[in-house]
């Protein structure tokens, strides 16, 4: 099978565009292309208050959870348009066999086939 890849790229382009920028509400990446971590925007490292020491941490907590998540789609998109780029896209990561055009339209970072997902 050969998977036209033109509308997959589109829809993964678009998808890590909305990720970078729900990431960067909730994050900040570290150098040019490195890891992405959560943050606080509200974070004051010499606030005195309890109660806003404690609103800080809760934000922080809750950024960090939703970094880890996103992260790990981010990656996956990623991973995707290397694949688009060196003609391996739509090829299950596990078996080799390709994957169903059903199951990249519902994801089209999809790494394998239902069978190894």
């Amino acid at each position: 099978m050969t998977t036209d890849t033109t509308i997959y790229k589109q829809r993964l382009e678009t998808e890590l565009e909305e990720i970078t920028k729900t990431l960067g509400e909730h994050g900040h990446q570290a150098g040019i292309g490195g890891e992405w971590s959560a943050s606080s925007e509200t974070m004051e490292t010499d606030a005195t208050d309890p109660n806003s020491v404690a609103d800080q941490i809760e934000e922080l907590v809750g950024n960090v959870s939703i970094v880890g998540e996103l992260k790990g789609r981010f990656k996956a998109i990623q991973s995707a348009l290397e694949k688009i780029e060196k003609g391996t896209y739509g090829k299950c990561e596990v078996g080799g066999e390709d994957i169903p055009a059903d199951r990249l339209d519902a994801n089209p970072s999809a790494a394998t086939c239902i069978e190894h997902a």
